[in-house]
């Protein structure tokens, strides 16, 4: 059954009767925790003087100009 939805229920009570009912809170929490660069929605400069908004936009920008595709020959 794994990959399906009752698989995942499955999994999810098994996870809470080994673990407690707030295993999923608790690796939440964890998880936000450990961040401290605050990533593309921040909005605090950082040391390239660039805000999360604008950090991401020229990732994106980078990424679409650099294809995988191959260029088509004749």
């Amino acid at each position: 059954m794994a990959g399906t939805k009752t698989g995942g229920v499955k999994a999810a009570a098994t996870n809470k009767t080994k673990y407690g009912t707030d295993f999923y809170a608790s690796i939440g929490a964890k998880g936000g925790k450990r961040g401290k660069t605050g990533g593309f929605a921040s909005d605090k400069k950082g040391a390239d003087g660039l805000t999360g908004k604008e950090r991401a936009r020229q990732a994106g920008s980078k990424g679409g100009r650099i294809s995988r595709r191959s260029k088509v020959t004749k």
